[in-house]
């Protein structure tokens, strides 16, 4: 099995105050804050549907006197995985307000994020679970937010061809899974100037056991410093069985 590529390089977003790592239109790889501005997240207690989300963060940014252009990554939940093609529906739903807040720019999209479909009690549609923006921030540490990641590399024309062990729920494949996903962690934090050790929260969306992996495969690569918040959850398309995304950050605050 190859192992993700060599750390990718960033860009700058200066009107967001943040820097990413380009990745497929609906989502880059991950963000960190420039200097003089910080990552702050903020969980909704009550995830909230997409448009009425949007709205909602709109508003929160305004409160923060914020351009919109601070929304800098988010973290959706949809009611169950995606077709390929339903998939690609729902993005381009997604990404159309981002033009319109003047992030996307129909090529390239610098917000990060992850959306995962919870197996018991999703939503009835796509909603927002919690989202990040720059603040300005003088003497501030650095902040960072690594978009999630399933089994397949991205930038083909399909996640289907290119899954880890498709079909294969077996224990060593979902190891196997699992070490694909952790080594792209490790690409984007490196992409980004971090590693494992700059990680205050490491999340993990599966419904697959892990407990056979969790001490070697996991913690002894350091992969949770802060320990691990396992969402009983599936990756967003069809076939993708693990996801993870990570971040690091000073100030959370859940509303």
């Amino acid at each position: 099995m190859a192992k993700p590529n060599t750390p990718p390089e960033t860009r700058t977003f200066s009107e967001g105050g943040y820097r990413f790592i380009p990745g497929v239109f609906q989502y880059s790889a991950g963000v960190a804050a420039l200097d003089g501005f910080e990552i702050r997240r903020i969980r909704f207690q009550q995830p909230i549907p997409v448009q009425e989300g949007f709205a909602r963060i709109k508003d929160i940014l305004s409160d923060y006197k914020r351009p919109l252009t601070s929304f800098c990554a988010c973290e959706l939940r949809s009611p169950a995985q995606f077709s390929e093609a339903g998939f690609r529906a729902f993005n381009e739903t997604y990404v159309s307000t981002l033009d319109n807040w003047g992030i996307y720019d129909g090529q390239t999209n610098p917000v990060a994020r992850s959306n995962v479909c919870p197996e018991v009690n999703g939503p009835a549609e796509p909603q927002f679970y919690a989202f990040s923006f720059t603040v300005e921030a003088e003497n501030s540490k650095p902040s960072f937010v690594v978009a999630g990641s399933g089994e397949a590399p991205e930038g083909h024309d399909n996640y289907h061809d290119h899954i880890v062990r498709l079909g294969d729920t077996s224990p060593d494949a979902i190891e196997e899974k699992a070490d694909f996903v952790l080594g792209e962690m490790e690409r984007r934090l490196s992409g980004l100037g971090f590693d494992w050790g700059s990680v205050t929260a490491t999340q993990l969306y599966t419904v697959h056991n892990i407990h056979h992996f969790l001490a070697q495969g996991i913690e002894q690569r350091g992969a949770t410093p802060a320990g691990l918040t396992w969402h009983f959850a599936r990756p967003p398309i069809v076939g993708l069985e693990f996801e993870m995304d990570c971040r690091g950050l000073q100030v959370e605050t859940v509303i």
